[in-house]
């Protein structure tokens, strides 16, 4: 499986993924937070399947 995340969109997704989880993890009712091990596994991966659906 190839790339298909650019350089930056991984930084992003790696930082966002990482805030979401840190703020699930410090402070209490935050659960919904643990949606951030999608964007956090994808920028580290450099693969995200639903680009692989919708991109050419």
């Amino acid at each position: 499986m190839a790339d298909n995340i650019s350089q930056f969109e991984r930084y992003l997704r790696v930082v966002f993924g990482a805030g979401l989880l840190l703020w699930t993890l410090f402070f209490e009712g935050a659960t919904w937070g643990w949606l951030g091990l999608v964007p956090l596994a994808t920028g580290l991966i450099g693969w995200c399947p639903v680009y692989s659906l919708f991109r050419k």
